[in-house]
C-alpha cells in the first residue's frame, strides 16, 4: 500500500509544522504527541487487506529536507533515550499466574482499562504510540529495506553501542536472568516435578541453564568491551541447556496423558515454556557481529518489543492455550469411551439393540415417575429438586446396569472419531492420499449405524413402557394421570407450534457437558491419584481387606466418572425449565426417549382420540428432537475433538467428501452392518 495522496499532504504538512527550523523543534522534542501525531498519519486503516506499507514517501522528505530529519532525529532520541524495557521482555504477554481466571480477569481489565507504567519505561511510550491493536499486523508489513533506510537516515544506535549502566544491551541481559531466575522457581515446584520422574536423579537443566547465563554475564561485566560470537562455547552451552529445559517441559505435558493433569499445573507448565519461547527469541541477540549484524539485531529486538507490548493482553491466544491440553486429555477419556459405543459386527450390532432397549425400559418408568411428581404439592425448588433426582438416579441407574441412552453417545463418539482421522494422519501413505478419508468413512458409518440403532432401541421401548405403566396405573388405582396434562405432552412435541426444536438444542448443549464432565473427572481423579489412593488406604485394607479394597479402586476408576457425568446430566435436565422461569425465558429440553414416553402417555391421557394432524406432527417432532440432539452435542465434541489434536478443520470438507461416496456406493451400511465384518470388506 502506498501512502495516498491526501497522507502524502498532511505528511508535508506535519513536518513543516513540528520541524520547520530547529527552534520549532526545540521546543517540541520532547512532546511524545509529536511522534503519536505521525504515526497515526502512516498508520492504515485496512492493515488486513494490504500486502505492503510502501514508506517511500516518508523516507524522500526526511533525505530532500534535513531539518525534518534532524528535528524527528532529536525528538525520537529525546523521546527513547535512557528508557528502561526489561520488564517488556520479561513480563509482557507472559502468564503471571498460574490461576487461570485470575489472569483472564486481570487481561480483562487491562482491555478496559490499560495499565500505564512509568514515564521512564519504553512501555509508557509504546503504550501512547502502538496502542491500537492491529499495529503489530502493519508494521510487519514494511519491507525490510525502508526499515534499514530509516534505521540509517535518523542514525539510531544499535544495542551494542557503549555498555553504561542503563544501556540496551544489560537491559537484555537482566530481562533473560530475570525470566532464568523465575523458570527455576516454578520448575522446582512439586506438582511440576511430579509430572517427570524421568528427571528425578538429574541434575535440573533449568540449574545449569542459569548457572551458564550468569556466567556469561559476569564475563561481559569484567570486560565490557567483550563481544560474544556464534562460536562461542559458552554460546553453545547456553543453547544445548536451552534446548534440554525445552525437551523438559514437553516431556512433562507428554506425561499428562499417563498422570493426568490439573489447570494449575497445566497453567505453571504452560508459563514456563512461554518463557522459555521468550529466551529462545532472545538468545540470539547475545552475538554482536558485525555493524551490519548488529543493526539488523536492534531493529529485531524492536519490533519484538513492540509486539510483546501489543499482545500482553490478548485474552483468545491465552484461552486457547491454557485450555488446549486439557481438552486433549478430556476428549482422550471420551474418546476411551466412545469405542464401546460403536458396533462393528451383527452380534454387537444386536447387542447394541438390546442395551438400547433397556435404556428405552428405565427411560419409560421415568417418564411415568415425573408425569407423577408434577402432582406433588411443592415449590418451584422442591420440584425442581424432584425432576432432577429423578433424571440423575435414573440415569445412573442405566449406566451401571449397561445400559444405552442413545443421545449420550455423540459426545464420545465424535472424539473416537476425530482421533481415529488423528491416526489416520500419522499412517498416511504417500501414494494414496486419500486412504486415510475412505478409512474414516468405513469408520464414520459404523458409527452412524451403531447411532441409529440405539435411537431405535430406545424410542420403541420407551413408548409401549410408557404406555403399559399408565395403562396399569388407571387399572389398578381408576385415576389416568396424564388426562389433564395430555394436551401440553402433545403440543411439546410440535416442531411447528412449540419451541420443541430449540429445546432440542438445549437438550444437545447439556449432553456435550456431560461428556466434558466426565473426561475432566476422569483426568483430575487419574492426576490426584485416586484409584492409588483408594486401593492402598489403611483402613479401608484394614476393614475390607487388600482384595476388596483393590476391587473398590478399580470400580471408582472405571465407574465414578460416568456417574458424575449421568448425575450432572440429570441436574441439567430437571432444573433448566425452572431456571427458565425464574430468569422469565422459555427455556426446556426436549430429550427423544422421554419425547417418545411422552408421546405415548398423552395417547393415553386423550383416550386415544388425537386429531391426525396432532398424531403426524408429533411424530415427525420426536424424530426432529432425536436429529438436534444428536446434531448438536456430536457437533459441539467434535469440534472441541478437532481443536484439542490441532487438526485443521479444513480437513473437514474431505472428510465429508469421502463420508458422502461411501454413502453413495453403499447406503446400507449406515444403517445395517454387512454380512462380512471385515473393515476392508465395507
Amino acid at each position: 500500500m502506498k501512502l495516498r495522496r491526501k497522507t502524502k499532504m498532511a505528511l508535508k504538512s506535519f513536518f513543516e509544522k513540528n520541524f520547520n527550523n530547529e527552534q520549532v523543534w526545540k521546543s517540541k522534542k520532547e512532546n511524545i504527541e509529536v511522534l503519536v501525531e505521525l504515526v497515526n498519519l502512516i498508520r492504515p486503516k485496512n492493515p488486513k487487506t494490504i500486502t505492503e506499507v510502501d514508506l517511500s514517501q516518508l523516507i524522500y522528505l526526511l533525505q530532500e529536507n534535513p531539518n525534518y530529519r534532524d528535528g524527528l532525529m532529536d525528538c525520537i532520541s529525546t523521546n527513547l533515550e535512557n528508557k528502561k524495557f526489561n520488564k517488556i521482555l520479561s513480563d509482557a504477554g507472559i502468564l503471571q499466574d498460574a490461576n487461570f481466571f485470575f489472569e483472564v480477569r486481570k487481561r480483562i481489565f487491562a482491555k478496559l482499562i490499560p495499565e500505564q507504567p512509568e514515564k521512564d519505561t519504553l512501555q509508557f511510550i509504546l503504550n501512547q504510540v502502538f496502542f491500537v491493536n492491529t499495529d503489530l499486523l502493519w508494521i510487519g508489513k514494511i519491507p525490510q529495506e525502508q526499515i534499514l533506510q530509516l534505521f540509517s537516515l535518523l542514525k539510531f544506535r544499535s544495542i551494542y553501542g557503549v555498555r553504561e549502566e542503563n544501556s540496551s544491551f544489560n537491559e537484555l541481559v537482566f530481562a533473560m536472568e530475570v525470566i532464568t531466575y523465575r523458570i527455576c522457581g516454578s520448575a522446582m515446584e512439586t506438582d511440576v516435578i511430579r509430572m517427570v520422574p524421568e528427571y528425578e536423579n538429574l541434575e535440573s537443566p533449568f540449574i545449569a541453564f542459569q548457572r551458564e547465563l550468569l556466567l556469561m554475564n559476569e564475563k561481559l561485566l569484567q570486560s565490557p568491551d567483550s563481544v560474544i560470537n556464534a562460536e562461542d562455547l559458552d554460546y553453545k552451552q547456553l543453547i544445548i541447556l536451552h534446548k534440554q529445559c525445552t525437551d523438559y517441559i514437553e516431556t512433562a505435558f507428554k506425561n499428562s496423558n499417563k498422570f493426568g493433569i490439573s489447570l494449575h499445573v497445566n497453567q505453571s507448565l504452560l508459563r514456563i515454556r512461554q518463557q522459555l519461547d521468550r529466551l529462545r527469541s532472545l538468545l540470539p541477540l547475545l552475538i554482536q557481529g558485525n555493524e551490519e549484524d548488529a543493526n539488523r539485531n536492534t531493529i529485531y529486538l524492536s519490533y519484538k518489543l513492540i509486539k510483546y507490548n501489543c499482545n500482553k493482553n490478548n485474552i483468545q491466544k491465552l484461552v486457547n492455550e491454557s485450555t488446549q491440553l486439557l481438552s486433549y486429555e478430556i476428549t482422550q477419556h471420551t474418546a476411551n469411551t466412545g469405542e464401546h459405543y460403536i458396533t462393528n459386527s451383527r452380534k454387537e450390532y444386536y447387542k447394541m439393540f438390546l442395551s438400547a432397549a433397556g435404556g428405552g425400559f428405565i427411560v419409560g418408568i421415568l417418564c411415568i415417575i415425573k408425569l407423577l411428581l408434577g402432582k406433588v404439592h411443592a415449590s418451584g425448588f422442591g420440584h425442581m429438586f424432584l425432576y432432577s433426582m429423578n433424571y440423575s438416579i435414573g440415569f445412573i441407574i442405566i449406566y451401571i446396569l449397561g445400559f444405552t441412552l442413545a443421545t449420550k453417545q455423540p459426545a464420545m463418539t465424535a472424539s473416537a472419531l476425530v482421533r481415529a482421522l488423528q491416526e489416520g494422519f500419522k499412517q498416511q501413505i504417500q501414494e494414496k492420499k486419500d486412504y486415510k478419508y475412505k478409512e474414516f468413512a468405513i469408520f464414520f458409518a459404523r458409527v452412524f449405524r451403531s447411532q441409529f440403532i440405539a435411537f431405535v432401541g430406545n424410542v420403541i421401548i420407551a413408548f409401549p413402557v410408557s404406555l403399559l405403566g399408565i395403562w396399569a396405573i388407571d387399572q389398578i388405582f381408576h385415576y389416568n394421570i396424564a388426562k389433564e396434562k395430555w394436551p401440553t405432552l402433545i403440543s411439546d412435541l410440535n416442531p411447528i407450534d412449540s419451541p420443541a426444536i430449540f429445546h432440542a438444542a438445549i437438550a444437545g448443549v447439556f449432553l456435550f457437558l456431560s461428556g466434558i464432565i466426565a473426561g475432566s473427572s476422569a483426568n483430575r481423579d487419574k492426576h490426584n491419584h485416586i484409584y492409588y489412593r483408594i486401593q492402598e488406604h489403611p483402613l479401608l485394607k484394614m476393614s475390607l481387606g487388600k482384595r476388596w479394597t483393590k476391587k473398590l479402586a478399580s470400580v471408582y476408576e472405571n465407574k465414578w466418572a460416568g456417574i458424575i457425568s449421568n448425575f450432572w446430566f440429570g441436574v441439567f435436565m430437571g432444573s433448566t425449565v425452572f431456571i427458565g422461569i425464574f430468569f422469565g425465558l422459555n427455556i426446556d429440553i426436549r430429550h427423544i426417549t422421554f419425547a417418545s414416553g411422552n408421546f405415548a402417555m398423552a395417547l393415553y391421557g386423550a383416550d386415544f382420540y388425537v386429531s391426525q394432524q396432532m398424531f403426524f406432527w408429533s411424530v415427525i417432532g420426536i424424530g426432529l428432537i432425536g436429529l438436534v440432539n444428536f446434531m448438536v452435542s456430536f457437533s459441539l465434541s467434535l469440534g472441541l475433538a478437532f481443536r484439542s489434536r490441532n487438526i485443521p478443520l479444513s480437513e473437514l470438507r474431505k472428510v465429508a467428501r469421502a463420508i458422502f461416496r461411501y454413502f453413495r456406493s453403499k447406503p446400507l451400511h449406515f444403517f445395517f452392518p454387512p454380512k462380512n465384518n471385515s473393515a476392508v470388506s465395507e
